[in-house]
């Protein structure tokens, strides 16, 4: 299990691609809607959300492709299936936002960190991003070298 932060949280999963492949402009945190051997499954602090994305669809918003690992301890009959869809839960003007930002504007609701807040729920952060192009990533590298690369210089010289 990971160690707690300074706030309460408890972090079970970070998409650290998510930051390098995309502009991420405002965050959300939103509830997921869990069965009971999902919630088991990220206690023990497995799970991956690396290649996952959140679509809108008719009755709210779907977090698609994130990977939560079967329970052992529980039966095959209690399991739950491993990359099933799992709806988010937002708040209706959250939601529109949101809805508006990917049909207009062509943007994507990437998730950034799944953690479990100070009272035990499990919350998703969200980012509302826009692609990079390779050119922006190299640009975007070379400015992270060149800040790390100016702290070194500004340390050895006191």
């Amino acid at each position: 299990m990971a160690a707690k932060k300074e706030d309460g949280r408890t972090r079970i999963a970070e998409n650290r691609k998510a930051r390098h492949e995309y502009f991420v402009t405002d965050t959300w945190e939103a509830g997921i809607m869990l069965t009971g051997t999902e919630v088991k499954s990220l206690r023990k602090g497995s799970s991956n959300i690396a290649e996952s994305y959140a679509s809108p669809e008719e009755d709210g918003l779907w977090l698609i492709n994130m990977y939560i690992p079967e329970h052992q301890a529980s039966g095959a009959f209690f399991n739950h299936e491993p990359r099933r869809k799992r709806k988010l839960l937002l708040h209706k003007s959250e939601l529109h936002k949101l809805i508006l930002a990917v049909e207009r504007k062509g943007m994507t609701i990437v998730p950034l960190e799944l953690y479990f807040n100070a009272r035990g729920m499990a919350k998703l952060k969200l980012g509302l991003a826009e692609g990079k192009q390779l050119h922006d990533k190299r640009d975007s590298e070379k400015k992270r070298d060149w800040n790390r690369e100016k702290a070194r210089i500004m340390r050895d010289r006191g």
